[in-house]
């Protein structure tokens, strides 16, 4: 283990506070055979490192970074400007892994540990940290920064991501950075061709580096758009960078568009559309209010992944006029608005109410929405689809309106749903999967639900794959001359990748010819390599997802030997613990390690010691004597190298009196006890601890050197309280509990009982003895039990060991002894306290030796080579041997009549392997102990077999018989068991499809296996493919593999039911007919016998309606269906048919053109989801399913896209013979865009583009014609139009409320009491009201405007002629007649009102104004 302070110089702008960052840890092992780390450092106990096949494993700990910690460790005397921290780190090394594995040598710069060198916590000299194992039996990395002068070739070590998204207002750093020897030199191309730096002015390269920094202020950002890539070259070796694609933020404007307000009733479903604008990278998406405060969001209210907002049922609280849509654009961090939405809920109820106490209790308005199931508003139909790329997130979402709020719940249907890897948000509307797999594919299914029923939607989920490693990038060789060795680029992927190979960035079928190098597919193989012929080699795996490009050198050194562990190391270790020293060495041919210690009299390489093939040198129990000089040797036929290492083993920490558990009354004082012993050269650190947390700050509460006291005791005092103590090296513990009890009179103190005394044996016979004993003082709790101990002294001096409990009413035991024992006894007794400490040891009883008692268990034989036995057993304890000589008789025999036994004789091993036997022969087994005294009893005998060897013979008469189209049961007789040559594991079934019965399909030869375990020649064979010829043979095989196989035998599967056709297209699209245009099935499992479609209208309610069904014959691909009804959406379903039925059917929806008659705006058609297209050529054409629509506001374009490509956009051209250029349409990432401006009466071309690199193809749609509609000439009955009959009732409505007003002010005086009043004190200013044009005096144009009696003036003296003197709110007895928010008034009709001048008990009352009134009822309509 390897520890030390290191000095991290983080790159700025790529470690930064929160981020994770790999630290090693001091570590503290609790294990028996690891060394301990100092407690000066954040430490982790973790497992005891361990060794697999070979390879070392590296354990590290992620330690997340906060600003604190930066600070806290930030090395004192840094300036600010060093960007430098002390962090604490250890690695652990296995030391058991074999020296073939000792390849990896890995470096970091050290600051020298202020602690004391030790085996858990030592010094570092820089430059060496530590060895680490490599993969490749002959890969070894050259360490630079140990060994100078060392030539290697270059290895990028940074470089930029592939897909670099640069800040506009920064300048471009595009990075490169490598190594090697001599140091590389840099290139760069951009866009495939060489860029010449030196002819931009705006375009430097770091000194020393490849890293190009442009200077944008001279230039814009945009002309540096291109794809780079970085070339790092010495004279050993050329090593590439992956393509760099430059790409500059985004964050465009919000498009101009008129927002109308939304009026809708209460209930009804409602979806607020965002459509942000397209940016690099997509913004991200959220809705707030005028205050920037978040809108509220619900089970009913709440945002789709596209950022729309979805209303299940609306509510009168919903109505508002600042609906904002904001996008924030991470990079440039912009924020941008949508204009405000205004929405208002009508609550027609209250409506309604108000309205009839005018209209004679009549309606005017109709009712709200009523309670529904629920429907979906997203996604659309029963079923849809999604692909995802393996490692990314899927998340997939459900929302549907309904009244009540329906409640969403998910289920995988051919599966369960991966729980750590899921979660829920949105109110259960979006299943979010992470670390996407293989496994994750198949159908989920979302349902909603409320009390009124439910509805389901199927998301079928495929998941393809972008190449990714099997087994990590290839790895950097470092060869000899003469040595050979693999280069591996093992990757997968879904499609399956290719590979490809070049060396110094030059092809390799274009590099020139080397006999030593031999190319097969993913593998290079080196045999017999010859100095000069180093080189970087450039694996390039690829498929339509993506691409990983790895550099791996081939170094060929001779090099002597170096040992690379600093000289002089000084490792300690506690004793009886496992030791280990190191000797890390570098070399070409790889050095041979040899030990000597001391004298250097012999070498190493036996009891006590293992020497590990990684040159590590292990002593499993160290002690005392193990201290010392010990000197490695490190030669190769080039040289020797040594160095010398010093062990020093040290006592263990132990706590040799205990804290005790405390009974204490409340005020006293408690104190507990803890008296440590540990080795004099380690420094100790005691720590008390209280309940697992740090002891309060309390002045009460005293820590000495060997106890902790608390006076003046509380209840908060209770707990458990532990004592820990500390060394370098190790640490030991012990707990105690106090309780706090109330004071009593007088105080009874518990406590544990006082130890026994007087310890006698009597009546010692050759295998027993009588032990007797006086009990100590209870304290006030009785004795539960006694413990009785012994020690061994002649096998395990300072040991002991529970032999037996006698119940705490008995001073006396019987005990029995074993031979060959050194006996020492003590007593401990318990009460319910705690055990005593225990009794002083009696007096030594030995017993004489003698044979074995038993015999080892466990006897077992089996082979490991075809013609090897090897037996085992579970030897005997020292206590068991009863004797000096263990030693055991292993006897054999094969299990045939009159066989002899063979017999040997083993010592201090628990097995044996016997040469030379048959293969897989029976026989019979013994072991007996014996020892200087004798032999054990007869042992029982075992049964074992010989080694196993792979089976000789296939099974014969291999037969298969279809049972149905897909299902397939196979027979075959049984192989003899003297051919299977071992134990019969199963019968294996290769099987592959060598063709499809179908002209169409490709040949496909992918060989599958089927396993059947046991004894079996009967099994079934499913899975199979309709329509096609398939291959099979059967092998059986044991513990050692696979027999060979039988023929192959073929399998005719009939004709099934085909799958759904590939696509459905919508293509011209008119008033009353369009065109369906659909390929057959990819999966045509037979002959097609032709297709049925059935099609039916889909209301703004998405109920369905009629079915019409139509039969179709097999070679027709497309129809153009008549007589369809104008502006109506339809939903069409097609299916394949053989002989064996009809295949699911494909499912497309689409829109007929909209008349000019009719001014509702068409319902959206919201996109299928991404289906995958039939499998062809590559590039493959990642457009589907792209139609067209016709609205108010445009043309609606929609298709399906399922490629990687972000950068998406529409093409458009007027369909005429004249040269014009394309138009583009940006999409701002979803699947629809809106074209305005398309002259009505023309036709134009629409096509979808994605483009990737600069250096792929872009991938264009097939054009779709879209004929934009003119006026239609369509006669239609006015009296049946909507716009028509609304007109009318409006004026109806004006007319009567004319009506009613001028009723109003015909009774106007006559109606009131306050006519009488007015009447009898006549104004000569009031004049009434002229009967003939039903005109007021008082606002005659003629008039000087002067206040009427009772009524208001203006602050400013004068009366507004356009307002109304008199008003409703006079007769109110509040105020205001101001109407609530639902329309209602506020005030009354009738009464006085407080603000007219009653001094001289005259009343004035006048008419509501009319202009009021009229207003107030306009505020209704």
């Amino acid at each position: 283990m390897l520890s030390s302070p290191v000095r991290l110089r983080p790159i700025r702008g790529a470690l930064k506070a929160h981020d994770w960052l790999p630290i090693w840890c001091n570590l503290r092992s609790t294990g028996a055979g690891s060394a301990s780390a100092s407690n000066h450092s954040p430490s982790a106990i973790l497992p005891a490192p361990s060794c697999a096949r070979g390879r070392c494993l590296l354990l590290l700990l992620l330690l997340l970074l906060s600003d604190d910690l930066l600070k806290k460790t930030k090395a004192e005397g840094d300036s600010e400007e060093d960007e430098s921290y002390n962090l604490t780190f250890c690695v652990v090394i296995d030391r058991r892994c074999d020296r073939a594995e000792r390849r990896g040598v890995a470096v970091f710069g050290g600051r020298p540990s202020r602690h004391t060198p030790t085996m858990g916590s030592r010094r570092m000299d820089a430059p060496l940290l530590g060895l680490f194992l490599a993969h490749l039996a002959t890969a070894l990395e050259v360490p630079l920064d140990l060994l100078e002068g060392l030539p290697q070739p270059p290895t990028i070590t940074h470089q930029s991501p592939k897909d670099y998204i640069i800040d506009p207002r920064e300048n471009i750093i595009i990075h490169c950075e490598a190594k090697g020897k001599p140091h590389p030199s840099f290139s760069w191309t951009r866009n495939g061709t060489h860029f010449d730096i030196d002819e931009d002015p705006n375009v430097s390269m770091k000194p020393n580096s490849g890293t190009l920094v442009v200077d944008i202020s001279r230039a814009k950002a945009e002309h540096y758009e291109f794809v780079y890539q970085c070339t790092a070259r010495n004279k050993h070796g050329t090593a590439v960078s992956n393509n760099i694609v430059v790409q500059q933020s985004r964050s465009p404007l919000w498009s101009k568009e008129k927002v109308d307000p939304i009026v809708i009733s209460e209930g009804r479903s409602l979806v607020l559309r965002c459509r942000p604008p397209a940016g690099l990278p997509p913004p991200i998406i959220f809705w707030m209010d005028n205050y920037f405060q978040r809108l509220p969001q619900s089970a009913r209210v709440s945002q789709s992944l596209n950022g729309d907002l979805y209303f299940s049922n609306v509510l009168r609280e919903d109505s508002r006029n600042d609906y904002i849509c904001y996008a924030r654009f991470p990079y440039t961090q912009t924020i941008q608005q949508k204009q405000p939405i205004i929405v208002k809920v009508l609550d027609l109820d209250a409506i309604n109410d108000t309205m009839a106490a005018f209209y004679n209790d009549t309606d005017l308005f109709s009712e709200p929405a009523d309670e529904r199931k629920p429907n979906f508003l997203l996604p659309s139909g029963p079923s849809s689809s999604k692909t995802v790329l393996r490692g990314q997130v899927l998340e997939m979402e459900c929302i549907a309106e309904g009244l009540p709020t329906p409640k969403i719940s998910w289920d995988k249907v051919s599966g369960d749903l991966p729980t750590k890897r899921t979660s829920f948000l949105h109110y259960e509307k979006t299943l979010r999967i992470v670390d996407v797999s293989e496994s994750d594919a198949g159908e989920y299914r979302c349902s909603a639900s409320n009390r009124l029923g439910s509805v389901h939607q199927t998301i079928r989920v495929t998941v393809k794959a972008a190449p990714y490693w099997i087994s990590g990038a290839p790895r950097n060789l470092v060869l000899a001359p003469g040595e050979s060795s693999v280069l591996t680029c093992r990757a997968s992927g879904t499609p399956k990748p290719s590979v490809s190979w070049a060396m110094n960035g030059i092809p390799i079928e274009n590099s020139p010819k080397d006999l030593s190098r031999k190319v097969e597919d993913d593998t290079i193989i080196f045999t017999d390599v010859q100095a000069g012929s180093s080189a970087v080699y450039q694996c390039n795996v690829s498929n339509d997802y993506g691409y990983l490009l790895s550099n791996a050198f081939v170094n060929v050194l001779s090099e002597p030997p170096r040992v690379l562990t600093p000289n002089h190391k000084v490792y300690q270790v506690i004793k009886n613990r496992q030791a280990s020293i190191d000797c890390a060495s570098f070399g070409s041919p790889i050095p041979k390690i040899t030990w000597f210690k001391d004298s250097r009299s012999s070498t190493l390489d036996g009891d006590p010691y293992v020497l590990h093939d990684n040159g590590t040198l292990e002593i499993r129990t160290a002690q005392a004597h193990n201290s010392g000089k010990y000197t490695c040797v490190a030669r190769n036929s080039l040289g020797n190298y040594e160095n010398h290492i010093y062990l020093e083993v040290k006592e263990p920490t132990r706590i040799l009196r205990q804290p005790e558990y405390k009974v204490v009354q409340l005020g006293r004082s408690a104190v507990f006890e803890c008296k440590v012993k540990h080795d004099p050269s380690l420094i100790p650190t005691m720590t008390w601890l209280k309940d697992d947390g740090e002891l309060p700050d309390d002045e009460r509460l005293i820590v000495d050197s060997d106890s902790l006291t608390i006076n003046d005791v509380s209840e908060s005092d209770a707990g458990v309280y532990t004592c820990i103590m500390n060394t370098t090296l190790d640490h030991d513990s012990a707990s105690a509990e106090l309780t706090v009890v109330e004071a009593t009179t007088p105080a009874v103190v518990y406590e544990r009982p006082d130890p026994p005394t007087d310890l006698e044996l009597t009546d010692q016979k050759k295998r027993s003895v009588q032990l007797t004993w006086i009990p100590g003082d209870e304290h006030n709790s009785p004795i539960h039990k006694f413990l009785i101990q012994y020690e061994d002294s002649l096998h395990h001096r300072g040991h002991w060991h529970n032999l037996t409990e006698v119940p705490g009413t008995r001073t006396t035991a019987h005990l029995k002894l074993s031979p060959y024992v050194h006996y020492t006894f003590r007593v401990l007794a318990l009460n319910a306290v705690n055990f005593s400490r225990p009794s002083f040891p009696s007096r030594m009883v030995k017993t004489e030796p003698a044979a074995p008692d038993g015999n080892p268990t466990g006897v077992q034989g089996f082979g490991t080579e075809h013609d090897n036995l090897v037996i085992s057993w579970k030897p005997l304890s020292g206590l068991q041997a009863n004797g000096p000589g263990l030693h055991y008789k292993v006897m054999w025999r094969q299990k045939v009549v009159d066989s002899d036994w063979t017999t040997v004789t083993v010592a201090n091993n628990s097995k044996f392997v016997v040469s030379g036997t048959p293969t897989f022969v029976p026989y019979e087994l013994k072991v007996q102990a014996a020892n200087d005294h004798g032999a054990g009893p007869e042992p029982a005998v075992a049964h074992g077999y010989s080694g196993e060897d792979l089976p000789v013979a296939a099974p014969d008469n291999v037969q298969a018989v279809m049972l149905n189209g897909s299902l397939a049961e196979l027979h075959w007789d049984p192989v003899p068991a003297k051919s299977i040559r071992g134990h019969l594991k199963g019968y294996k079934v290769y099987y592959w499809k060598e063709h499809s019965l179908h002209k169409h399909h490709p040949h496909l030869v992918k060989s599958q296996i089927l396993t059947f375990s046991g004894n079996h020649t009967r099994r079934m064979l499913p899975g199979l493919h309709p329509f096609s010829v398939y291959l099979f043979n059967v092998r059986v095989y044991n513990g050692k593999g696979e027999g060979p196989p039988s023929p192959d035998q073929q399998i005719v599967t009939p004709e099934g039911m085909p799958g759904a056709p590939s696509s459905l297209l919508v293509t011209n699209p008119n008033m009353d007919s369009l065109t369906l245009e659909w390929s057959p099935p990819h999966e045509r499992n037979g002959h097609i016998t032709g297709y049925t479609l059935r099609y039916q209208p889909v209301n703004n309610s998405n109920e369905l309606g009629a079915v019409e069904e139509l039969a179709l014959p097999a070679n027709e691909t497309s129809l153009t269906l008549l007589n369809l009804k104008y502006g109506t959406r339809y939903k069409f379903y097609l299916n394949a048919i053989t002989v064996r039925g009809a295949g699911p059917a494909i499912s497309q929806e689409a829109v007929t053109v909209v008349d000019e008659g009719n001014t509702q705006t068409p319902h959206p058609i919201a996109p299928s989801p991404p289906r995958p297209p039939p499998p062809k050529a590559r590039p493959v054409n990642p457009f589907g399913n792209v139609s067209s629509s016709f609205g108010e506001d445009g043309t609606l374009i929609s298709w399906d896209y399922w490629g990687p490509e972000q950068n998406v956009y529409v093409e458009y051209i007027e369909n005429s013979e004249g040269e014009e250029e394309w138009q583009k349409e940006p999409v701002n990432g979803t699947q629809n865009v809106m074209l305005r401006g398309l002259k009505g009466g023309l036709s134009y071309r629409v096509r979808l583009v994605a483009q990737g690199h600069h250096d792929q193809p872009l991938h264009r749609s097939d054009e779709l014609l879209v004929s934009v509609p003119a006026v239609a000439s369509r006669q239609v009955d006015i009296a049946t139009q909507g716009w028509f009959i609304g007109l009318m009732c409006a004026i109806a409505l004006l007319i009567l409320i004319l009506l009613i007003i001028c009723f109003i002010q015909r009774n106007k005086g006559g109606k009131y009491p306050v006519k009488e009043k007015e009447d009898a004190h006549t104004d000569p200013e009031f004049q009434p009201m002229k009967d003939d044009d039903c005109t007021f005096g008082e606002y005659s144009d003629n008039e000087d405007h002067k206040p009427l009696k009772g009524s208001r003036t203006p602050s400013n003296g004068t009366v507004k002629r356009d307002d109304s003197d008199d008003s409703l709110v006079d007769y109110g007895d509040g105020g205001d007649g101001q109407f609530n928010e639902d329309g209602s008034f506020i005030g009354q009709y009738s009464g006085k009102s407080a603000s007219r001048d009653t001094a001289g008990g005259h009343e004035s009352s006048e008419a509501p104004s009319p202009i009021n009134t009229m207003n107030s009822l306009n505020s209704f309509v």
